[in-house]
Order: C-alpha cells, then sequence, then structure tokens
C-alpha cells in the first residue's frame, strides 16, 4: 500500500515538474504576430481638404508657402519589445500585449496622424519578429497609397538601439534608427541591438520562467515564457564580420555608436540615428555628458541630424548649472551640497539615513557618519539605482530629490550634462582644424509602450496613454518590501524587479502622453517627408499640433535663390551682418469628445473602446491661443571644457503675444552678432495658454518658508492607474535651432 501511494506520489510529482518544465520552456504558449493592419484608409480627398485649410490659416498669420506641415510620431513600441510585452501583462495591471498592426490602426484611425515609425528595440527582436515587422509596416504603408505615391499614413521602418551603460565612462544612451525606405533590396536584413554593459534584456531561465508561470497561474504566462524563450533561442552574430556576411538568423550588436554608424554606412541605405531621453536618470548614470561623444568616430552629420527633445518619458531640452554628482581631482565622485534650486538624491539619501538614525535613539556624531557614508553609497551606484542604498526607501521620503523644479515636464532624475542644450553649446576641433559640433535639428515622439503613436492628442487614461505603468511591472518573487532600516548599504542590483529598479513611487509622476514631430513638407510623399528631416526643417511639440514656422529673414544670398527668399529653421549659415529672424505661430485646435464617424466604422465599437479607449483626434475649428514666444540662444565653446553656463541664454529674448486666435508673429534681430565675434545658435519656443495636462504636477510638492519641498502632496505619485493626475502646464513646440557661423 504504501509503496503504491510512493509510486502515485512520484508519477504526480514527475507530471507536474514536465508541466513546469514544459510551460518555462514556452511549448505551452503561443507566439505573439505582428498582424496585419485594416485595409480601411481614410480618404485622400479629405486629407487635401485638411492641407488647403491649413494653408489659408498659414496665410492669415502672414506664411505663404508652398510647403504643408505633417505631425509624425518616430518613437513606437509594441509587444516586439520585451518591455511593453511586460507592461502588457496583467500582473502589471496591463491589457495583453498589441501588435505591429494594432500601432498602424492606432496611428490612422485613432492619432489621425499622417507618418510615423516602429521603434522596437532590436535587444529582443528575432528573426521572425523582424520579417512580420518589415511585412506589417509594408502593408500599413500600402493601405492608403494612391498612384501618385501619395498616402493617409507613411510607414517608416525602424528600431531602436539600447545602450545602457554602468557609469558615465561607458553609457552611450539610447537611439532610434529610421530607414527610409521598406523594399528588401534597401533594408538591413536585421536590426542593429546594442551590447551594453548592463543589459536589462537578458532572457530569464528555463526555471525562473516555470516559477513565473506558477506563481502567475494565469495562461497568458504561457505565451510570455514562449516570448522570451524565442529570443533565448536567436544566436548572437560572429564579431569582425561584413554586415552582408552575417546569417539572417542571428542578432546583430553594436558596442558604440560609432560602431553603429560604421555598420550602416556599410549597408549604404539611408537612414536617420536619433538620440533620445538623454537626461533619463532611470538608466543615464550620474554625471554623465554628451561631451565625451562629441568625436569624429560618434557623429555622423549625414545621418545623426536629429535629437528627440521630448517624448512621454520626459523634456530633455534644458540645462542647469547644478550638478547630480561631482567628480575630484583624483577621479572620484561625491556627493554635491544642496542649493536653493535643487536637491540632490545623494544628500536626501544621506538625509533619510540620519533622520532614521535618530529616530531610534543612536547619537548624533553617529548618525552624522552614516548619512555622509550613504551618501557615498549613492554616487557609487551604478545607473539611476542610487536609491537602493537607502534600505526599505519610500517614496515620500524622497521628496523632489534629483529632480529638475524649474523645467517643463522633465524627464525623471534629470541628468543635465545630457541635455539637448548642453550638447548644442559643446565644440572641439577635428582633426582638419574645423569646429566639431553637435547640429541638431528638434523632434518630439511619443516613447509609447503600448503600440499608441501619437498618444498626446488628448489628456486622458493615464494608464493607456503614458507608460505610466513602467513603474508598476510586477514579476512574483522578486519585487523588494524592505523595512525601513537606519542604516545605508551599497546599493546592489541584484534581485530587484523593474519597479524598484525604477524607483517605482516617484518616476510614475514623470510619465506623460507623447509628443509628435512636425515636418515641413512639399507633398505627402514619403520622400517629400525625408527630405523635409534631412532638411531639418522640423519642430517638436509636447503632443499638441501647433503650426510653427521660424526663419531667418537676410540669409547670405545663393545662386539660383529667388529674392527674398528665408532660410527656415534647421538651416546653416554664415553670416557677416546681424541676424534678422522672423517667427509665425498658431495654436492647435481644441478636441472634441469622441471619435469621428470615419474611425469609429473603420474600428467598430469593441476595437474603438479597445484601442482608441473611446476617444481619438477629433479637432473642433477653434483654437488655442498661443501666449509666449521665448527664443534661446548658445554661443558654443571656444575650447573644450569652457564652462557652459554663460553660453546657453534660456530665455534670452521672451515676447508675450495677445490672446488671438489667428496665431503670433513676432520679428527680431540679434543686434550684437557682428561684434561678439562667435557663432551662435537660435531656436524658438511657441507656448500656448495653460491647459490640463497628464502628470502636470509632477510632484507636487508643499513648500516650506525657505521654498524648498517639505511633503509630497496632490496626485500622490503612488496613486491609482486610473487617476488621470491633471495639472496645468503649457505646452509648447520647439523649433529647429538655425545654425549661424560668424563670417570673420
Amino acid at each position: 500500500m504504501l509503496r503504491n501511494l510512493v509510486i502515485v506520489i512520484a508519477v504526480f510529482a514527475f507530471c507536474v515538474l514536465g508541466f513546469l518544465y514544459a510551460a518555462g520552456s514556452g511549448w505551452l504558449g503561443s507566439e505573439l504576430v505582428a498582424g496585419s493592419p485594416l485595409d480601411r484608409p481614410r480618404p485622400l480627398a479629405r486629407l487635401a481638404s485638411e492641407d488647403r485649410a491649413q494653408l489659408a490659416t498659414a496665410g492669415e498669420i502672414g506664411s505663404h508657402r508652398a510647403k504643408q506641415i505633417l505631425f509624425g510620431d518616430f518613437h513606437v513600441h509594441t509587444g516586439f519589445s520585451m518591455d511593453a510585452y511586460s507592461l502588457a501583462m496583467p500582473l502589471s495591471g496591463g491589457e495583453g500585449p498589441y501588435g505591429v498592426a494594432d500601432a498602424c490602426d492606432f496611428a490612422r484611425h485613432c492619432s489621425n496622424l499622417d507618418f510615423w515609425s516602429i521603434n522596437d528595440h532590436a535587444e529582443a527582436s528575432t528573426p521572425r519578429r523582424w520579417r512580420e515587422t518589415v511585412e506589417s509596416m509594408r502593408q500599413c504603408d500600402a493601405v492608403g497609397r494612391d498612384a501618385a505615391g501619395r498616402s493617409d499614413l507613411v510607414s517608416f521602418l525602424g528600431w531602436e538601439w539600447s545602450h545602457m551603460g554602468t557609469t558615465a565612462e561607458n553609457h552611450y544612451g539610447h537611439r532610434n534608427v529610421i530607414l527610409r525606405n521598406l523594399e528588401d533590396d534597401r533594408i538591413p536584413t536585421r536590426p542593429i541591438a546594442a551590447d551594453s554593459p548592463a543589459n536589462y534584456m537578458q532572457v530569464p531561465g528555463t526555471a525562473a520562467l516555470a516559477a513565473l508561470v506558477a506563481v502567475a497561474r494565469e495562461p497568458v504566462y504561457f505565451d510570455y515564457a514562449r516570448y522570451q524563450q524565442e529570443m533565448g533561442e536567436t544566436p548572437r552574430c560572429e564579431d569582425g564580420v561584413g554586415v552582408r556576411d552575417l546569417p539572417g538568423d542571428c542578432r546583430e550588436y553594436a558596442a558604440d555608436p560609432g560602431s553603429l554608424l560604421r555598420k550602416l554606412d556599410d549597408w549604404g541605405f539611408p537612414s536617420l540615428v536619433i538620440p533620445h531621453g538623454t537626461t533619463w536618470g532611470m538608466y543615464t548614470p550620474q554625471g554623465s555628458s554628451y561631451a565625451r561623444q562629441l568625436t569624429p568616430e560618434f557623429t555622423d552629420p549625414v545621418r545623426q541630424r536629429l535629437v528627440e527633445v521630448f517624448s512621454g518619458h520626459g523634456n530633455t531640452e534644458e540645462y542647469r548649472s547644478w550638478r547630480e554628482v561631482l567628480v575630484d581631482d583624483e577621479g572620484r565622485r561625491y556627493c554635491p551640497m544642496p542649493r536653493d534650486d535643487f536637491l540632490p538624491g545623494c544628500w536626501q539619501a544621506g538625509e533619510i539615513i540620519r533622520g532614521r538614525c535618530l529616530a531610534v535613539g543612536e547619537s548624533a556624531e553617529e548618525c552624522d557618519s552614516r548619512a555622509v557614508k550613504t551618501r557615498q553609497h549613492y554616487v557609487d551606484a551604478d545607473a539611476g539605482l542610487g536609491h537602493l542604498s537607502v534600505p526599505g526607501q519610500r517614496p515620500g521620503e524622497w521628496l523632489d530629490a534629483a529632480q529638475c523644479r524649474d523645467c517643463f515636464q522633465p524627464a525623471f532624475s534629470y541628468r543635465v550634462g545630457s541635455s539637448v542644450q548642453s550638447m548644442l553649446a559643446l565644440s572641439r576641433t577635428d582633426a582638419d582644424g574645423q569646429p566639431l559640433r553637435f547640429r541638431f535639428g528638434f523632434i518630439g515622439s511619443s516613447d509609447i509602450h503600448s503600440a499608441r503613436p501619437g498618444s498626446g492628442y488628448k489628456e486622458m487614461h493615464r494608464n493607456h496613454m503614458s507608460d505610466f505603468r513602467m513603474t508598476q511591472i510586477a514579476i512574483p518573487g522578486m519585487s523588494l518590501d524592505e523595512t525601513p532600516q537606519p542604516q545605508g548599504r551599497v546599493a546592489d542590483p541584484d534581485g530587484v524587479a523593474p519597479p524598484d529598479w525604477l524607483e517605482r513611487g516617484r518616476a510614475s509622476s514623470f510619465f506623460y502622453t507623447g509628443g509628435l514631430v512636425a515636418v515641413h513638407a512639399a507633398s505627402r510623399e514619403r520622400g517629400s517627408i525625408w527630405e523635409g528631416l534631412e532638411r531639418r526643417e522640423t519642430y517638436a511639440t509636447s503632443g499638441p499640433r501647433i503650426l510653427l514656422w521660424f526663419d531667418l529673414l537676410n540669409p547670405p544670398s545663393r545662386p539660383g535663390a529667388r529674392p527674398g527668399a528665408v532660410a527656415p529653421m534647421g538651416s546653416e549659415v554664415e553670416l557677416d551682418r546681424p541676424p534678422i529672424f522672423q517667427v509665425r505661430a498658431v495654436g492647435s485646435r481644441k478636441q472634441q469628445p469622441g471619435c469621428p464617424d470615419e474611425s469609429a466604422q473603420a474600428l467598430g465599437p469593441e476595437r474603438l473602446e479597445r484601442l482608441c479607449r473611446g476617444e481619438c483626434f477629433f479637432p473642433s475649428d477653434e483654437r488655442r491661443v498661443i501666449s509666449r514666444i521665448e527664443v534661446v540662444r548658445i554661443r558654443p565653446q571656444q575650447h573644450p571644457g569652457q564652462a557652459l553656463d554663460d553660453l546657453i541664454e534660456d530665455p534670452w529674448r521672451s515676447f508675450e503675444c495677445e490672446a488671438d486666435p489667428v496665431g503670433c508673429a513676432v520679428t527680431f534681430s540679434d543686434p550684437d552678432f557682428v561684434s561678439g565675434g562667435r557663432d551662435a545658435v537660435y531656436y524658438v519656443r511657441a507656448l500656448e495658454a495653460p491647459s490640463e495636462a497628464v502628470n502636470g504636477n509632477q510632484l507636487d510638492c508643499e513648500l516650506d518658508e525657505a521654498g524648498q519641498c517639505e511633503r509630497i502632496r496632490g496626485c500622490e505619485p503612488w496613486s491609482s492607474p486610473d487617476e488621470a493626475c491633471l495639472g496645468n502646464v503649457e505646452e509648447r513646440a520647439w523649433s529647429s535651432p538655425i545654425f549661424i557661423d560668424h563670417a570673420g
């Protein structure tokens, strides 16, 4: 009898273990597919009518250009990105993963974009996923295309190269690669992934996936295990082999931006390489600076012409004079003192431990010592993991430490050394004695991970139209819910779940609905859009479809140029006289509730609700007013290492606008340009009157008499995902700069 019972138990255990092994191996799951988009284009006749209306609006403000302004999103993730797939899981509050075709349908029928790109992480790509992505994007592009090459939605193929270092010295950041074409003989065989010191896309082992399936107890996690195992089954391409000689079934890597650019050069196809998220402290190590990337190897004036200045992960534009960490003459990092305008995260870490230490009755001397040690643990931490130096850290304890207090919708744990303004101010000399600089045009995008391009058309549904849930990713058995301790520690990322890695609580207040890229193009044809991008005749918006023109009125004469020709945003000129500029801006159209009939008919009621959440881009005839035009002037360094504080003037000029729905026009000059004797960079911001936006208040600090944060209040950063967390902001558009070199 006992022997039979043992046999039954053994058989049962064998079956359970076999089942878990099969589940962890991905054998019981289904693969996520890219899918096919709906064959329901928007009528080109209606779009042509809207184009004519836009030209009429431009004429009212005095801009009589043949070019139209088109809006798109060049930073979109679907379930083919590993972090996006994890976000979509039930334990993270997700609604299931979306495919490439879903993103296409959203761009066409929910956000009504003119163009977009797919940018799933190359590090999570597999041969099958890439093939399906290419085919789905071709289908998306073909849906509304006519014989003349015009389309209701131009679709660009691309990927994200996601490099993340452990220190400022080995970190290069993230870049989106955008390809001009879609044909097999004009695109790479595979996307190129980043070979990072901190690889956060490692595939869990079979045992870990089996445990996840067992703990989660939801069928969808069988698919998740299959998804992960498919990544693990893709071998690494052999290093040192030419891109065209590699097999098609491997994952190709580039260790740094120079390697990425060389591989793209080897392919020889038109592409753009666009840095983004440069100030985002969640993965950017303290003290990071783009100065170390201003080298001939890492720059490419042909491919690297644009930078993402705003996304749903925050604004990366603004420079500040404070630093999150300092380095002494021996190369050792140390914690800066707090300032009236900035509370270093390392400093607050020490204060948290000091307070806890005193609360348990330790002496002031002992608690001061612990505070000093904790600050050092914080600055020594890899990437954005300084908060782990405080055991059992609680969001409210950090107050507004490490944040840019006066930036517009800033990225979390802001890294000023990698801000766009600091990039534009950098200069050094190349081997030929010529100035080497970053001359970036500006774009905005969403960086959305729920396959919803252009998600910022309405300020709603924080849980779906922003990446708020990126701080809610749940992996059973890995989350930390420690008891607060009165002593700091070395920040150790081992065993840390992603939400704790991203500082779950406060970070959730720094995800916004997405921005947009606007391009001045001669037509809706793919080539016209690409030419506008290459000219840098682009601008970024924080989401609204603001119309913006920024021109140099007195450029030097050029052979063949018509009389009175201007140099638009993105231009490079050499000038021997004071530049004269003109700005024209028209506010975005206010949105109506719901969706147009066209979208409802294309998607049907169920898909309209799931994909668009029942709300679409649905503009009225009423426009918001432009309240202010701000001008930024940057004079690049005259030698490497020159302090940036006096070179970046923000704002250099500011003009208040009348509350006129027709728009705002401003003309100004720089009378000191000639006497200044140096090159200069100018760009403008057009600001709308305040309106409500998701996470508009970020941490919403209650201030003491000295103006310092003493308590986080309002819509708490760890609040329900169903709350919109609305706060007033001044939505805006950023023109691409005009680069003026001094003729002397």
